[in-house]
């Protein structure tokens, strides 16, 4: 995939990936910030990855974790504070629940604070049917 937007680009293209942008964005997020690197790097091995450049610059990160048959769970977006309020997470993320490979599968999510962007995708609270399993190393990162 790659779709042309304003001055942006969005590419599924690994190769174009900036492996340290993308660590730079998660240290700055509240999901992410104690995550290892080692498990960051892994993540991207193992998930489709979706880049948003500015000419060779990276400003922006999604991934999907899917089967490509019933659910994809999107995560890790990430948009470059200093490029926030342009709209390109809402281009970024329509980009990916549109495209063939996704347009068609039940959508999971996790968010703490960007529940309006998400609805307007329809994706809705739905806290009575999922739980999660937090592994030992998660619980602890959460306590330090």
């Amino acid at each position: 995939m790659e779709i042309t937007w304003n001055q942006f680009v969005i590419s599924d293209n690994k190769e174009r990936l900036d492996v340290d942008a993308i660590k730079g964005f998660l240290s700055r997020s509240y999901w992410a910030n104690k995550r290892p690197e080692e498990r960051t790097l892994r993540a991207i091995q193992n998930s489709a990855c979706y880049g948003v450049y500015e000419g060779r610059k990276q400003v922006g990160f999604a991934r999907v974790v899917t089967d490509y048959a019933t659910m994809f769970y999107l995560c890790d977006v990430f948009i470059d504070e200093d490029y926030r309020g342009m709209g390109i997470g809402k281009k970024l993320v329509e980009s990916l629940i549109t495209c063939e490979e996704y347009k068609d599968l039940v959508g999971l999510l996790g968010t703490k604070d960007a529940h309006e962007l998400y609805k307007q995708y329809d994706f809705e609270h739905d806290t009575e049917r999922y739980m999660r399993r937090m592994p030992d190393y998660v619980r602890n990162m959460a306590r330090n």
